[in-house]
């Protein structure tokens, strides 16, 4: 891995929690010499908490304000301890502020698949960026799929689990951008798989359009609108 692939792969399991106290502890510290790390820490920041903002709320469980209660305590006397501790530190207090909140919008599950797929699209090298960002989510409120919007006017579908679909069956693919116009197919697909899908003469996707998969027959849908059961939706996010 290069070194620049070592960094952004680095400041991504920072920003998501999954480095241990002295993992992050020496990327603080890193920070605080490294430009570029800085740069990649606040890149991720804004990719995920755009997937946040995306996500499906869910009911507290009890005694979740005790533990907030608790942790805020916590938090207060070791920024006190470590205060002036530098750039990275500061950062560090900055996001680990709200981390006691995003379990609540991100299972940690999803945001390790999250993190795979936009890992490997980044250390990949292309010059593209999505402008949107939409996470699907099934009926039970599981994270199905990621659509990324460009800003060329094509959308990737980014399927996070495998879907059965039965013979004589297909997945069609959806954008609803106004109601007067109503749902529009985008493709149709007989397994899961990653796409890049042209919008067909709608205007680009914008903050708010929603995308969704439903089950339709074999060839698609009778009608021209969806027909089946909805396997998944999302609305496109907060601009990247």
């Amino acid at each position: 891995m290069s070194i620049n692939a070592e960094r952004i792969a680095l400041a991504g399991e920072y920003v998501l929690g999954l480095l241990d106290p002295a993992e992050r502890e020496r990327v603080d510290e890193r920070a605080a010499t490294d430009a570029a790390l800085v740069t990649a820490i606040c890149d991720w920041q804004r990719h995920f908490s755009a997937i946040d903002a995306a996500a499906v709320p869910m009911v507290p469980s009890p005694g979740l304000w005790d533990r907030i209660d608790a942790s805020i305590g916590d938090s207060a006397q070791q920024s006190r301890r470590k205060a002036g501790g530098g750039l990275g530190t500061a950062l560090s207090r900055f996001w680990n502020s709200f981390a006691i909140w995003r379990p609540l919008g991100m299972a940690g599950a999803f945001a390790s698949l999250v993190f795979a797929v936009l890992l490997a699209i980044r250390i990949a090298g292309g010059p593209e960026v999505p402008q949107l960002v939409a996470v699907l989510t099934a009926p039970d409120g599981r994270a199905a799929a990621v659509v990324n919007a460009y800003a060329d006017g094509t959308v990737q579908l980014v399927p996070l689990d495998a879907i059965a679909v039965p013979e004589g069956r297909v997945l069609e693919v959806w954008t609803l951008q106004t109601r007067e116009r109503g749902p529009v197919s985008l493709a149709r697909m007989d397994k899961a798989r990653t796409i890049r899908l042209d919008l067909k003469g709608l205007s680009a996707a914008e903050v708010g359009h929603l995308f969704e998969i439903t089950l339709e027959p074999d060839g698609g849908s009778p009608t021209g609108r969806p027909t089946g059961p909805v396997l998944m939706k999302g609305l496109a996010a907060t601009r990247l």
